[in-house]
Parts: C-alpha cells; sequence; structure tokens
C-alpha cells in the first residue's frame, strides 16, 4: 500500500470522526450518518488495500 492512499484512506475515516461528531453535537442524524459511512468507506479502502498488498506477495 502506497503512503498516498495510506493517507487518503485516513483522511476519509477522520473526516468521518469529524462529520459524526459534528452531526451529534448539532442533533443532526444525516450529517452523524454521513461520517459514519465516510469511516466505513476508509475502511473499505485501507481493506481492499491489504488484499491488494497479500497478493503482491
Amino acid at each position: 500500500m502506497s503512503t498516498g492512499d495510506k493517507i487518503g484512506n485516513m483522511a476519509d475515516k477522520a473526516k468521518g470522526k469529524a462529520k459524526e461528531a459534528a452531526g451529534k453535537v448539532a442533533g443532526n442524524e444525516r450529517l452523524e450518518s454521513e461520517g459514519k459511512v465516510d469511516q466505513a468507506r476508509g475502511d473499505l479502502k485501507q481493506a481492499g488495500e491489504h488484499v491488494k498488498d497479500a497478493f503482491k506477495d
């Protein structure tokens, strides 16, 4: 997994956590849900990169 991919995945997760927190504070369920989706997207991308790395070896 390249460093750029790692940074991108971590950015998705961080953005998601911020959205989720903002949604909780504001009582905005939609924003909170979007944050959870962004976090899951980052996790999925990272898992996909791990799979690709496993097949490279």
